[in-house]
């Protein structure tokens, strides 16, 4: 049913800035909250950020907080990541995925995911 597709990623230099959108295919996006997640290698999956249903409540992952902005459009059915001041530990693909209104740092408990796009920071 749902459907995710990320896009925005690319590479860009140390200090600059990357837009990612996650898309939805479903008129019910509005009833789910959309996390972004991220790989990189040697490291494991981490939560990056999170937004609920309602637009109510931006999580952050210690990481990114200050640098990365959370923001959903429920009338594009499209949930943003602006990612500023970036730097190369945040090279990672990144996914966005979704569980019903309420966010969760656990990567379990989301029952959608997209395809991932790839983010590089590098000089």
């Amino acid at each position: 049913q749902l459907q995710l597709v990320e896009s925005g990623g690319g590479l860009v230099q140390p200090g600059g800035s990357l837009r990612l959108s996650c898309a939805a295919s479903k008129f019910t996006f509005d009833s789910y909250a959309i996390g972004w997640f991220r790989q990189a290698p040697g490291k494991e999956r981490e939560g990056v950020s999170c937004i609920n249903s309602a637009g109510s409540s931006l999580n952050y992952a210690d990481s990114v907080k200050g640098r990365f902005t959370i923001s959903r459009d429920n009338a594009k059915n499209t949930v943003y990541l602006q990612m500023n001041s970036l730097q190369p530990e945040d090279t990672a693909i990144y996914f966005c995925a979704a569980r019903y209104s309420t966010c969760s740092a656990l990567y379990a408990r989301y029952d959608k995911w997209g395809q991932g796009t790839q983010v590089t920071v590098s000089s």
